[in-house]
């Protein structure tokens, strides 16, 4: 079985990802996947990356890691920072949960993740970063043929 992998690592700025979304995205056309597939993984990568950009490193600006595996037709796509993590993840995996309300936040990063990826893993150790795992099997491009 073929296994490739990738990485790349960005200051932790809003402009940046579209970057995110863009490479993940790139690194995944190697699996042929639909177009509703790879919309799917980049608005997950969006979301991981936005949570990374808005409450990793609220005193300082830092560094975002994404790792991409693919083995078989899966990708496993690792999104990491070194901020100051998450107290209760239960708690901010809850639909409409935020920490930033006064900046009208919706809450629904993970839950967003969560419905367009096939599973997510977070883990945190408060003060020492955040990791989100997210795994998607692609099934890739299936031709319809009609009998004529």
């Amino acid at each position: 079985m073929n296994k490739n992998f990738m990485e790349v690592s960005f200051k932790a700025i809003s402009i940046n990802e579209g970057f995110a979304r863009i490479v993940v995205s790139g690194f995944c056309l190697q699996l042929n996947p639909s177009v509703d597939e790879l919309d799917d993984i980049k608005t997950a990568v969006s979301e991981a990356v936005t949570n990374c950009v808005v409450h990793a490193y609220p005193q300082s600006q830092g560094i975002v890691y994404v790792r991409c595996t693919i083995e078989g037709n899966e990708i496993k796509i690792i999104v990491k920072d070194n901020g100051v993590g998450i107290k209760d993840i239960k708690q901010a995996r809850e639909p409409f949960f935020t920490s930033k309300p006064q900046e009208e936040r919706s809450g629904m990063g993970f839950t967003v993740m969560e419905s367009f990826m096939d599973k997510v893993e977070v883990s945190s150790n408060e003060g020492n970063g955040l990791v989100v795992v997210m795994h998607k099997k692609i099934n890739g491009i299936v031709a319809k043929v009609e009998n004529a």
